[in-house]
């Protein structure tokens, strides 16, 4: 049965007209989500303190024939969906040290670039420099990366752009989209509903595209490189880590292998800041 609506958001829109013992299990799951996906039935009554008939009337209320298709929707959703879906309710109050952050970082990043070799890191940079146009794509929590993608890349190359911005509409760009160009993508959790119909467009424009994910992606045989992201926290939240370390090291490879060209243009900017006391 497809869905038009997201698993938590159905749980988060019944919420106000549940009975006290029904929201009580709703605010679990909401907080949650994981749990659902885990757990039997009569363990997640358990652990939200209400009986197995209320488990199967809130499924219900959902719109789900039963427990089985409701927890089916939950794993669907928490493989691309919320960071709550990794969290659990029994570790969801404790405090993680600095030091597991830290290295749980570091774990991230050697397992991203444990595939990555050097000479795909030169043929994406080399790919970059070479392009008539850089086009660098994100939504939601994949925006910021973008953005700092172009910011950088714009010290050594000329036409590259972040889109959509600010009232734009992904159309009014992809128009202008040719065979030489290329396309950056962060599709990074949670991804929008228009990313197939989006690299659709990108594949018939014949254009090269560098799609950086989280390791929950599928792998996309349609772009030119393909590069998953390692973005495991000990917390609720995604840990990026990684995708600023891979964003990193794809731009100082451009900065290297544009030599002399890309080191006059640097100094133009610096000497074009200092002479406009922007700095």
């Amino acid at each position: 049965m497809a869905r038009d609506k997201s698993f938590l958001t159905q749980v988060r829109q019944i919420l106000p007209d549940l009975h006290p013992a029904e929201r009580r299990l709703g605010e679990l799951i909401a907080d949650f989500p994981g749990e659902l996906a885990s757990y039997s039935a009569q363990e997640l009554a358990a652990l939200a303190h209400v009986s197995k008939a209320t488990v199967s009337r809130f499924v219900q209320r959902l719109g789900y024939e039963n427990y089985e298709a409701a927890r089916r929707h939950a794993r669907a959703e928490g493989r691309t969906g919320s960071r709550l879906f990794l969290d659990s309710a029994s570790d969801g109050s404790k405090r993680q040290s600095v030091h597991a952050h830290v290295a749980q970082g570091q774990l991230n990043i050697e397992e991203t670039f444990a595939p990555i070799s050097d000479s795909q890191v030169d043929a994406i940079a080399q790919a970059i420099l070479d392009a008539r146009k850089v086009w660098i794509i994100g939504f939601r929590s994949s925006h910021p990366f973008a953005a700092y993608m172009q910011w950088q890349l714009t010290q050594v190359i000329e036409n590259v752009l972040a889109i959509p911005g600010a009232g734009e509409t992904m159309g009014e760009h992809l128009a202008s989209l040719r065979p030489e160009d290329l396309i950056i993508f962060f599709g990074l959790r949670r991804r929008v509903a228009s990313f197939e119909l989006l690299v659709e467009q990108v594949t018939r424009s014949k254009a090269s595209l560098l799609y950086i994910s989280d390791e929950g992606a599928p792998f996309e045989k349609r772009a030119t490189w393909h590069l998953p992201c390692q973005t495991c926290a000990p917390g609720p939240l995604f840990n990026h880590t990684a995708v600023m370390a891979l964003s990193h090291v794809l731009i100082t490879r451009c900065f290297e292998k544009a030599g002399e060209p890309g080191r006059k243009r640097l100094r133009r900017i610096e000497l074009l800041n200092d002479s406009l006391e922007e700095l």
